[in-house]
């Protein structure tokens, strides 16, 4: 059937070797590919909720608000911390402006 082989066994143990070791390559490679699969998946289930509304914080003692954001918003910085809707409105209606780019002012309903 598989008349192509090497009929001596000075030529076919090495070509077992060969792909023994071309076997244990590609089940390593899976073996990755699965373990960095499944971690993706963990960091699915345990990724925290996104928050509904941000306050971007300032550079400084106390590190005031500075800016109302949405949670999904872009242009929010990496100081930041999550507040709950009332919070937002809140600091809205106290003068804190609204991000131009998200607009949080107008899903809060808090415009001037």
């Amino acid at each position: 059937m598989f008349d192509d082989l090497p009929p001596d066994l000075e030529r076919l143990l090495p070509l077992k070797v060969w792909h023994a070791m071309w076997l244990a390559r590609i089940d390593d490679e899976i073996a990755d590919l699965q373990r960095r699969k499944a971690e993706r998946e963990y960091g699915r289930r345990v990724r925290p909720a996104r928050p509904e509304w941000i306050v971007q914080l300032g550079i400084g003692t106390g590190r005031p608000p500075v800016q109302v954001h949405a949670g999904d918003c872009y242009a929010a910085g990496n100081r930041r911390r999550s507040v709950d809707r009332g919070e937002a409105r809140r600091l809205l209606a106290s003068g804190l402006p609204a991000c131009l780019h998200c607009q949080p002012d107008i899903e809060l309903r808090t415009l001037d």
